[in-house]
């Protein structure tokens, strides 16, 4: 399928191959943000409770948004 007016550039394939480089982008920064939290946490024995909140959101948004798509499909 063609998007009119997008041209030959953005089709569907565009679409999903952007749809999963974002997810991935997503899932890949939450771990890094854990990983870092368990790091400061062991390593330089003190609490970054903000990354704790950043992958606290993450988890929160992720799972709200699949259980909305799993309910309304």
């Amino acid at each position: 399928m063609r998007i009119p007016g997008m041209g030959w550039i953005w089709d569907e394939r565009f679409l999903q191959h952007r749809l999963k480089a974002t997810s991935l982008a997503g899932v890949v920064m939450a771990e890094l943000t854990l990983l870092l939290f368990f790091y400061r946490m062991f390593f330089q024995n003190r609490c970054s409770w903000d990354l704790a909140v950043l992958a606290g959101a993450f988890l929160v948004v992720k799972f709200s948004a699949f259980t909305w798509y799993r309910l309304r499909d």
